[in-house]
């Protein structure tokens, strides 16, 4: 029988409540300054198709670049590795939104995870799709089995009338040639597709993939399983902004974050965890849900680098 995270949960919310009031929303974006900030919702999907849930689990919150996992799973799956050689697969130590290192490496971003790296996906995706963040919409749909979710237009609207950073950053990759659309066009689908609105429960279902070797629930193939791993290691390094050392060393699993408060983590062969909560902290990261998946993975022992016996 399969364990029941319910009560763990449910004593992880209540903990998690005590931490709302600490950091701040990102009020950069006007549309996320204007969410309520004393909200929290953890949820735990299993590789045998459980999910278990505490507090607003399911209550949609912008997932931010947390869709760039689902953007880069599609690259991947129309790329390969070809994609390589645009974007690289290093920590960059430097805020998501930087600029400082695109000029010593000649506009090659560092990973896909900072916003550089996210916007030659983007590009990657023009190229592909007459509507790249459809696309990612509907990528997301066929992971969940539905079409529920949507992308919040208020929000999209919001990020697009300020993105004046990300102009900044896509003006220079291009200046390099690693930007080969217009830079309106991407700034246009990468805006839309950060605003995608889902639960923690249905962003732990849509990412147990990631958790299954690159496979569904239902058998589906999303990613082979080598890349299935790299994408998980990618998560480990670079998934958490300039704290990925800090989340690896307090967590120990893949985890991708977003500004929004979404923090998914995934256990590999076991269960995919996703927590939110809207304040963050000053690399940009959920302070209440990351301190929640802290609490998860010391008390069930997971951990990719060893856990305890039967974890």
């Amino acid at each position: 029988m399969a364990d029941d995270f319910s009560p763990l949960l449910a004593q992880i919310a209540e903990a998690a409540i005590c931490l709302t009031d600490s950091g701040d929303v990102a009020d950069y974006i006007p549309a996320l300054a204007r969410v309520a900030p004393q909200q929290f919702g953890i949820a735990v999907a299993t590789v045998d198709g459980a999910v278990f849930r505490a507090g607003q689990a399911d209550q949609a919150f912008s997932i931010q670049s947390i869709s760039k996992l689902f953007a880069l799973t599609l690259a991947l799956q129309r790329e390969g590795d070809a994609l390589w050689q645009r974007v690289g697969r290093e920590p960059s130590g430097t805020p998501f939104n930087s600029l400082v290192l695109l000029e010593r490496e000649r506009g090659i971003p560092r990973n896909p995870f900072v916003n550089a790296g996210a916007l030659v996906i983007t590009d990657v995706l023009c190229r592909r799709y007459l509507q790249p963040e459809r696309a990612v919409l509907e990528f997301v749909h066929r992971l969940l089995g539905r079409t529920t979710v949507a992308i919040d237009t208020e929000v999209a609207r919001s990020e697009r009338l300020h993105s004046d950073r990300n102009a900044a950053i896509a003006h220079f990759m291009r200046s390099f040639g690693n930007l080969q659309g217009e830079v309106a066009a991407v700034l246009d689908a990468y805006c839309a597709q950060c605003a995608i609105a889902m639960s923690c429960a249905e962003l732990a279902q849509a990412a147990l993939f990631l958790a299954a070797d690159g496979r569904q629930p239902s058998g589906v193939r999303v990613l082979d399983p080598l890349d299935a791993r790299r994408v998980n290691a990618l998560m480990l390094t670079c998934g958490a902004y300039d704290a990925a050392g800090d989340f690896a060393f307090r967590i120990g699993l893949p985890t991708k974050t977003g500004v929004g408060g979404g923090i998914l983590a995934i256990v590999p062969g076991r269960m995919s965890i996703c927590a939110w909560s809207p304040r963050l902290d000053a690399t940009g990261n959920s302070i209440a849900a990351a301190a929640a998946i802290e609490q998860f993975a010391a008390a069930t022992g997971v951990s990719v680098f060893g856990g305890l016996p039967g974890a």
